[in-house]
């Protein structure tokens, strides 16, 4: 396997030679690691949201009737 470059099949086969013990743990890590990315990406939605609404790009009203028009 050429560790400079894997490719997702050679990863797939790696994991698969991992004791159970190993495999357990990098699903744990895995799992922290997708938590940790999508964390990240709402907190930056978050602040391209803040920055368009402060730019008067977004709109927004406690309204139903105006909320539906502006669907």
């Amino acid at each position: 396997m050429d560790f400079n470059n894997p490719s997702f099949n050679n990863i797939v086969d790696a994991v698969y030679h991992l004791s159970l013990q190993e495999r357990e743990e990098l699903q744990t890590l895995l799992h922290n690691n997708i938590s940790e990315a999508r964390r990240d990406e709402i907190y930056q939605n978050t602040l391209q949201s803040k920055k368009n609404y402060k730019a008067g790009k977004l709109k927004s009203s406690s309204s139903i009737k105006e909320l539906r028009k502006m669907l």
